[in-house]
């Protein structure tokens, strides 16, 4: 009857459209900043991996049951991880979080981005309040820094690249395993994260957001609206 099955995708309605129209052409514009600049952009968020099963989409021989095996294990026993992404240069910085996130971890893990990626820094990521707060605050103000902190607009997780990062670890790291224990979710998802070192071809395919297509429709909409009529004197189409 013209029907198909499909895994359903949250459609988030407080997201405000014009606010997310806005961050377009903002994030747009940050690029071309970014490149005259020389600073690299990217896109940071934490996420945590617990040692349960994570149920995933699995191929099983019709009329069996897709089952997964799981002990159970209590909540607590999971691995918290800070990733940030560069879609230009496919590269990929993780830090492993002790316990929760807060505004000093923060600072910490842009400490270690800025280290082992020297120069200019753009972070976007969005507006939880591990990314603000006092210790934040302070960090900015470190003379020569060179780091602009640029938060998503509400309920926008669609725009934000290193989404990508965690949805991949769970695919090929930890979906559909029961792994039992904190220690065996940090050995796979420490390998997995540093794996990606040597995937960053990879990295910049599947990380790619709907974010980068719209920016790029503009710019070239832009473009387009600013280039003189073909049948038109080149002084006039400058009136």
């Amino acid at each position: 009857m013209g029907f198909a099955f499909k895994r359903p995708k949250k459609r988030l309605l407080k997201a405000d459209e014009g606010k997310r129209e806005a961050f377009v052409a903002e994030y747009a514009a940050l690029r071309e900043d970014a490149g005259q600049a020389e600073a690299r952009i990217f896109f940071a968020d934490e996420a945590h991996f617990r040692a349960d099963a994570e149920l995933r989409g699995k191929w099983v021989l019709k009329g069996q049951p897709a089952l997964v095996h799981s002990n159970s294990p209590r909540y607590g026993e999971k691995a918290s991880y800070y990733s940030a992404v560069c879609l230009e240069t496919g590269e990929v910085e993780w830090m492993e979080l002790e316990g929760n996130s807060n505004s000093g971890t923060s600072v910490t893990f842009l400490e270690q981005l800025r280290r082992k990626h020297p120069g200019p820094h753009r972070i976007i990521w969005d507006n939880a309040p591990a990314h603000r707060g006092e210790a934040v605050r302070e960090y900015l103000r470190t003379p020569g820094l060179d780091l602009r902190l640029v938060n998503l607009p509400g309920y926008s997780p669609d725009f934000n690249a290193d989404e990508a990062i965690w949805g991949w670890a769970r695919e090929e790291a930890t979906g559909n395993l029961c792994l039992g224990t904190r220690e065996a979710v940090q050995e796979r998802g420490g390998n997995f994260l540093a794996g990606l070192a040597n995937r960053k071809d990879a990295v910049r395919r599947r990380c790619r957001t709907v974010l980068q297509s719209r920016a790029q429709a503009l710019q070239l909409n832009s473009q387009h609206d600013s280039s003189p009529q073909a049948n038109a004197h080149p002084t006039l189409a400058l009136v």
